[in-house]
């Protein structure tokens, strides 16, 4: 009898295990803080990179407004406050306004550099830097890799102010416009253009030439007149877009805009096909 059992033991088949895991157990821990060094490397990233687009609109801001006051430059004032609302910690802002008034050293320069780019597309770079040699550099490099070079275009640009306020949603928004636009005739405003947003809130933005920038810019600021002031600068604005530029050169001038504004020294980036 118990020589029969063994012999029907012995004809089961064996036991299968089955694994709840393809990778080693010592293995979860160090997967799971890499996808966390990850994501904490790419929110970094994003932090850097809004610094440092908020100092530059800081540097703008500065130099448009002629203070690093921003009691007495309404221009400073709107950016600060754009800054904070997106997190831009307090320290960072008044270092930044420290540098661009001198406390901290030398003083950065203002420089304005002309490229011709793929499809025959004008390029103007507005940068800041301590080292000018440095810069152009560092562009000259960026421009010859993707098939651009430094060349005089500013002849296909006009230099002009744009100034952009916002005005309260409400039934009168109509009336209130017509006096906003009467008020920006009367300071040198050339045109506008306005854009209801969802929540009814209308944004204006006035064009005016670059010697009434601060003139309108004050009108518009004006107790009353709007409920705030977005955005005031000088631009360089094209004299004719290029319209017909091929996929391939816009793809190829949408890499090298992006490669430039990437440049730690880069203030901003105006091109022909800008509309």
């Amino acid at each position: 009898m118990n020589a029969l059992r063994i012999a029907r033991r012995l004809q089961r088949p064996p036991l299968r295990c089955h694994a709840f895991h393809t990778s080693p157990p010592y293995l979860s821990g160090h997967n799971k803080w890499s996808k966390i060094e990850k994501r904490k490397g790419a929110n970094d990233i994003k932090k850097g990179q809004l610094y440092s687009r908020a100092f530059k609109e800081i540097a703008l801001a500065v130099r448009s407004g002629g203070s690093a006051d921003p009691d007495q430059n309404h221009v400073l004032a709107a950016v600060i406050k754009r800054a904070k609302t997106q997190g831009v910690p307090k320290d960072n802002i008044e270092n930044a306004l420290k540098k661009l008034c001198g406390d901290s050293g030398k003083g950065d320069s203002h420089l304005v550099f002309e490229a011709m780019g793929p499809g025959s597309v004008g390029i103007i770079v507005e940068s800041l830097s301590d080292n000018p040699n440095r810069t152009i550099k560092f562009l000259s490099t960026l421009l010859k890799d993707h098939g651009a070079r430094l060349a005089d275009v500013k002849f296909l640009f006009r230099r002009e102010g744009r100034v952009k306020v916002a005005l309260d949603s409400g039934d009168n928004i109509d009336a209130r416009l017509e006096k906003l636009v009467e008020i920006a005739l009367d300071a040198d405003a050339e045109d506008f253009e306005s854009e209801d947003l969802p929540d009814g809130t209308r944004e204006v933005e006035f064009k005016c030439p670059h010697t009434s920038l601060h003139k309108l810019t004050s009108a518009l600021t004006a107790p009353g007149v709007c409920r705030e002031l977005l955005s005031s600068e000088l631009v360089y604005a094209p004299l004719e877009t290029l319209e017909d530029l091929d996929d391939e050169s816009s793809e190829d001038l949408g890499k090298l805009v992006e490669a430039i504004e990437d440049l730690d020294d880069t203030l901003r980036v105006w091109t022909t096909a800008d509309s």
